[in-house]
């Protein structure tokens, strides 16, 4: 689909690394395990010349870390039944993003995750329109994406409008859906009632649905600049971190590790359960997205956290050795 009036930046546009991007940065001296993953991430320089891509081959050994968790963690059946999906990028060093997923690709309802894109909907309209985003429209994306109201939700939904919305979506420049391949992150509908009609995502007629690997590319051009302009995703960021529903991903790590900041969507309608988020913590940034469609989902989300947690440090372990091996 074309931009379709979008408004959209000139071709090259100007990046910025992650670690200037949110409230506070990742903290400047990392624990001495992972000072040397982080020294290594960082020692290839970046080319902010074009746009920064995350494909979709996978990193060998964060694939085998992502495996060997869900194996030990028993969900490994559930993977292969369709019931659960993941991605998982670590974006310590945002040019060279490291991938791996289950299922990245299989459609899921994800009941509130998609507030995420009313959010970009949002930001991209005041582009658009030339007019910035207010302390009250803050406030209400606050709301929306925090504590997941859907009152908030809907009033966004309803000043970006459900056309334009899908434009976004599939436009050019974003192809954060595709009728044409796997579908994608998509809003199709307000989440209170009355308003606007419905209009479906043409693959599967959901009116709120995702696959992990949009909401992973979302979220890793939100870590790199690219959702609107850099200060635009800056701002959006902000506005997901300080997670006011202490559940799934928040629950699996914030007691364990008390100094790690998240800045996330989660999604909970009957049976369907996600999860989304950047995480950081100890000098490394990953982005973690599950989808799960199984009564028992939101306990999965808070043990598996855990394990996608173990499965990025272990692989900049890994790293670091093999660097170390190859020098000796």
């Amino acid at each position: 689909m074309t931009r379709n009036g979008l408004r959209l930046a000139a071709s090259t546009l100007t990046f910025f690394f992650a670690s200037a991007v949110g409230t506070t940065a990742i903290p400047a001296q990392p624990a001495p395990a992972t000072a040397q993953a982080v020294k290594l991430a960082l020692s290839k320089p970046a080319d902010f010349s074009a746009p920064l891509v995350l494909g979709r081959d996978s990193d060998a050994r964060l694939q085998t870390a992502l495996d060997d968790s869900l194996k030990n963690l028993g969900l490994d059946g559930f993977v292969k039944q369709g019931r659960l999906s993941v991605s998982l990028v670590d974006v310590t060093n945002p040019a060279e993003p490291l991938l791996a997923q289950v299922n990245g690709n299989k459609m899921f309802y994800a009941a509130s995750l998609p507030k995420i894109a009313i959010l970009l909907g949002v930001f991209e309209k005041a582009e658009r329109d030339g007019v910035p985003v207010d302390a009250a429209t803050v406030a209400q994306l606050q709301a929306m994406i925090r504590h997941s109201s859907n009152t908030a939700a809907s009033a966004m939904f309803h000043k970006v409008g459900t056309a334009y919305m899908a434009q976004i979506l599939q436009s050019d420049r974003y192809r954060l859906y595709d009728a044409k391949g796997n579908g994608g992150l998509w809003v199709g509908r307000p989440y209170a009632s009355g308003g606007s009609a419905t209009l479906r995502d043409p693959l599967r007629g959901l009116s709120h649905a995702a696959t992990a690997y949009e909401v992973a590319r979302f979220y890793y051009m939100l870590e790199t600049g690219q959702l609107v302009s850099p200060q635009a995703s800056k701002q959006m960021k902000e506005i997901m971190g300080s997670p006011a529903i202490h559940h799934k991903f928040v629950a699996g790590l914030e007691k364990k590790y008390p100094q790690v900041r998240m800045y996330r969507k989660s999604g909970t309608w009957k049976n369907f359960h996600s999860d989304s988020a950047i995480i950081e913590r100890d000098g490394r940034r990953y982005i973690a997205v599950a989808l799960s469609d199984d009564a028992r989902g939101g306990e999965w989300l808070k043990s598996l956290i855990g394990g996608l947690d173990e499965a990025v440090f272990k692989t900049a372990g890994q790293q670091v050795a093999a660097i170390s091996s190859q020098g000796s």
